[in-house]
């Protein structure tokens, strides 16, 4: 039995027990609880202004199966991909690119936060034990590393709009290209930090969960998501629809084999993007905009907006381990890197190496620097 129920059944006997002292029958008979037995002798109460507990219990057991099993095979996809990207990078020094440069970024980011997926799987499953700086720390190591990513999903697309659309000039300083990726990693590290300094300083431990804002911070927590979502997903989304969308014009321009090819990395970076992103910032914006407007008092709806939540921030989740697929295990270096590095340990046989090298590089354009992420 709830509180509430209980607040409902006590309140006709309390105030029966106070007309009892301050009531006096006329013709001088003791007022008993007897008197008030059945429902003529005392008015009808209207309960429907009190207010009642949403149930979240179904919510719960579908958090208690359903994100532990995931988180548990996201954190393994995305500690091998990205281990392996990061370990073919150093292994062959394949820093020779801006692409590079972001690429090896990239997986530092998805492995970073591959690292706290564990302690989402134990948020979820029971109450928050591992007190407030664990708290803070998961909230921030998410915000990190999702800000750094989609600024250098972002880069990569600058990189490549001016390699591929802009040829010409970026010759020019492809001296400096290193150079410049290297301080404009700096400067998307700082600039994640900075966006994250809400959860870091206002992420709490209330009612024996761990969140970012409690209910007292529900102004401040509107002002904060709005900006997020237009600073680090709106913007981004913008600068890669305008460079993606030169690209492919630019390619079908060109009279080149490896166009076709090209194109359909591009559609699968894009549409990776947009399934794993689109549908919780989506959520989370409809989220805040009933927050703003008081809550919800349909207990289903607000049951729906958990669900949605849930289900697409997993979703948003898997980019970390499909990155490293994607953006490095698709080009043309790195999957030869891989085979190289597989070959070099003992782990496939030469015969077998040139067996799925030989034969698909047929150009030379293939190692060029145009060619480095969107050749398959």
């Amino acid at each position: 039995m709830t509180p509430v129920s209980d607040l409902q059944n006590f309140l006709p006997t309390l105030l029966v027990l106070v007309r009892l002292q301050l009531c006096s029958c006329e013709d001088g008979e003791n007022v008993t609880l007897s008197n008030y037995s059945d429902d003529s002798a005392f008015p009808s109460l209207d309960y429907s202004d009190f207010p009642s507990v949403c149930s979240k219990n179904t919510n719960l057991q579908f958090r208690l199966w359903f994100m532990p099993v995931f988180y548990s095979a996201v954190c393994f996809l995305g500690l091998t991909g990205n281990l392996l990207v990061i370990f073919t990078v150093f292994y062959f020094r394949r820093l020779k690119t801006m692409t590079d440069v972001y690429l090896l970024n990239l997986s530092f980011a998805d492995l970073l936060f591959a690292l706290s997926l564990p302690f989402w799987a134990a948020s979820s499953m029971a109450h928050w034990v591992l007190g407030l700086p664990l708290c803070k720390a998961m909230y921030t190591v998410y915000k990190v590393s999702f800000y750094s990513s989609m600024f250098l999903l972002s880069s990569i697309s600058v990189d490549r709009y001016f390699a591929i659309a802009k040829a010409v000039s970026a010759h020019r300083h492809r001296s400096r290209a290193v150079l410049i990726s290297k301080v404009s990693t700096a400067f998307i590290w700082m600039a994640a930090l900075v966006f994250s300094i809400p959860e870091m300083a206002y992420t709490n431990i209330t009612n024996n969960t761990c969140s970012p804002f409690s209910s007292h911070f529900d102004r401040l927590r509107i002002g904060v998501q709005m900006s997020q979502i237009v600073f680090t997903f709106v913007l981004p989304l913008l600068v890669m629809a305008f460079c993606y969308s030169s690209i492919v014009q630019t390619l079908y321009q060109a009279r080149n084999l490896e166009r076709n090819k090209a194109i359909k990395v591009i559609l699968a970076v894009v549409t990776v993007f947009l399934l794993c992103q689109v549908p919780y910032n989506l959520v989370l914006f409809w989220t805040t905009i009933v927050t703003a407007q008081g809550g919800t008092e349909s207990c289903s709806y607000d049951n729906g907006l958990v669900y949605a939540t849930d289900i697409t921030q997993s979703v948003a989740f898997l980019r970390c381990c499909l990155n490293p697929f994607v953006y490095a295990f698709i080009g043309v270096k790195f999957r030869h890197d891989l085979l190289k590095l597989l070959k070099d340990f003992g782990c496939m046989s030469q015969e077998m190496f040139f067996r799925y090298t030989c034969g698909r590089r047929s150009s030379g354009a293939t190692e060029t620097e145009t060619t480095t992420t969107f050749s398959p």
